[in-house]
């Protein structure tokens, strides 16, 4: 097992706030996957709902304020992801988890590098997509990405972490760039009664990756994105099936039950946030818009991507603040 200490990164949050490409694949992208036996024999599937922790007052498995990559074998694939306990981890303490999936020909330990996730006081985890169409990287719901069941994989993933970390069941957020935060709106459509909150950045939405979705519950979605993406354009790209991102974010507030009308909640310098208020459940759904901002993870801790970079906010540190207030209930 290899493991990586990363750089000391400082997420700093706005009080007036509301809220590396890696070769690493570990299966070609024609490997069939298959369901596995589950623990009592019967055939393993996607858990959509809270699961109850039980690795608590277990020695942990993994050096806290440590990067290490691991595996796990889902539908009969060997699946990577690297794991960051925080310093301050303790068994006996239920520990919210933050998982960040990067973008197409991405790599774990490129988000982590950028994003600064693991500097909170929350498990990171960052999974590796398989390889894809071009020989790249990819998740579930985009055109290019490999056929595999990504959806089962982070339900697995989620079920090996729960068993062996005391992961606070109802702090299970996701976020991630480009073709990772179009996926993690496709786990809030698919796993919304075990992942609490979702929060995209530069996300590419494909339509036919969130066909027919039907969430369980109210989830909380907060979203970022640059007016002037040179990836996945602001304004939609209609020929590849990507929708306008305003009015994706507000098919969220619809399927929400949100009032209809969104109020700007900040207006300063490049950054205009809407929220859409009145949601089921304790529910928000609020979106960044950043003018000017390009395929860029807002506060960037490094290069994350082309186009300008916006230091007026971190999305980190204002995903952070929107995870904490949005618990599974």
């Amino acid at each position: 097992m290899r493991t990586f200490t990363p750089k000391l990164l400082r997420v700093a949050a706005s009080a007036a706030l509301v809220v590396g490409l890696t070769a690493a694949a570990v299966t070609p992208a024609s490997a069939e996957p298959v369901r596995q036996a589950g623990p009592r024999g019967h055939e393993a599937g996607v858990v959509d709902h809270p699961v109850p922790t039980r690795g608590c007052r277990r020695a942990p498995t993994a050096e806290p304020g440590v990067s290490e990559q691991r595996t796990i074998v889902s539908g009969g694939v060997t699946r990577s992801y690297v794991l960051h306990l925080p310093e301050g981890y303790r068994p006996g303490r239920k520990t919210p988890l933050v998982m960040a999936f990067h973008g197409r020909k991405g790599s774990s330990e490129q988000i982590e590098g950028f994003t600064g996730i693991s500097a909170l006081d929350a498990i990171a985890v960052y999974p590796l997509g398989l390889i894809g169409e071009g020989g790249h990287t990819a998740w579930q719901g985009a055109p290019y990405a490999s056929g595999a069941d990504d959806v089962l994989f982070v339900s697995d993933l989620l079920n090996e972490l729960q068993g062996t970390l005391c992961v606070d069941p109802a702090r299970i957020y996701v976020t991630g760039k480009s073709n990772g935060g179009g996926f993690a709106g496709v786990l809030a459509c698919r796993l919304s009664r075990r992942i609490a909150a979702a929060a995209p950045v530069s996300g590419a939405f494909y339509q036919a990756g969130e066909q027919n979705c039907a969430p369980r519950r109210a989830v909380p979605i907060l979203d970022f994105h640059g007016t002037a993406d040179s990836i996945v354009d602001y304004l939609g790209e209609p020929e590849d099936g990507l929708p306008p991102v305003f009015d994706w974010t507000a098919a969220w507030a619809e399927r929400d039950g949100c009032d209809g009308a969104p109020q700007t909640i900040l207006a300063e310098d490049d950054i205009t946030a809407f929220q859409w208020t009145g949601c089921r459940a304790h529910s928000a759904v609020i979106h960044y818009r950043i003018e000017g901002g390009g395929h860029t993870w807002p506060g960037e801790l490094a290069d994350s991507g082309p186009g300008h970079v916006t230091q007026t906010i971190s999305a980190t540190a204002v995903m952070w603040d929107f995870f904490r207030a949005h618990p599974l209930h």
